[in-house]
């Protein structure tokens, strides 16, 4: 009989502890997941937020139209005072040049939003993902919490049957 409610009582304290154990490990995964989700909400808002125009791959386009432009300027401005042209077609060359640099930024953005878009769903489906795990960790608490109190009153159980 004693050893019975020895073992019963070592019964319970082992579901206890386990128990315990179980609650810290899974405190630590949600923690853990946490802070993956933090870090995902900064890449976010870092990303989402960032001006497309100063991107270094826009800018290398930019800086690079910007270049041609001037370049073509100058060759028109050459070509004028060589051969005697009009200061209407070298007019002519720079609104085509300057038309062109804005449809260049006019792309890049209508790149960004597309970008944007693409952030937003990778930052949603990473977030879904989190949440998921999140849930999962609540119910493995659940049952830890469940496993320990049915541990705990089966030992109870075995004490009571033994006297």
């Amino acid at each position: 009989m004693l050893g019975s409610i020895i073992g019963a009582g070592v019964g319970a304290a082992a579901s206890i502890f386990g128990g315990i154990s179980a609650s810290k490990a899974i405190k630590k995964m949600k923690a853990n997941l946490e802070a993956q989700r933090k870090k995902n909400q900064d890449w976010y808002d870092q990303r989402y937020n960032e001006d497309a125009t100063q991107r270094a791959d826009a800018q290398r386009i930019l800086t690079k139209t910007e270049e041609a432009f001037r370049n073509r300027n100058r060759a028109a401005q050459g070509a004028a005072a060589v051969m005697g042209g009009t200061e209407e077609s070298v007019a002519a060359t720079k609104a085509a040049n300057s038309q062109a640099l804005a449809d260049a930024t006019s792309q890049i953005a209508v790149n960004a939003d597309a970008r944007k878009d693409q952030i937003e769903q990778t930052y949603q489906q990473n977030d879904t993902n989190i949440q998921n795990q999140l849930n999962a960790l609540e119910q493995k608490k659940a049952d830890a919490i469940s496993q320990a109190a049915q541990g705990v009153a089966s030992a109870a159980s075995n004490i009571g049957s033994s006297m």
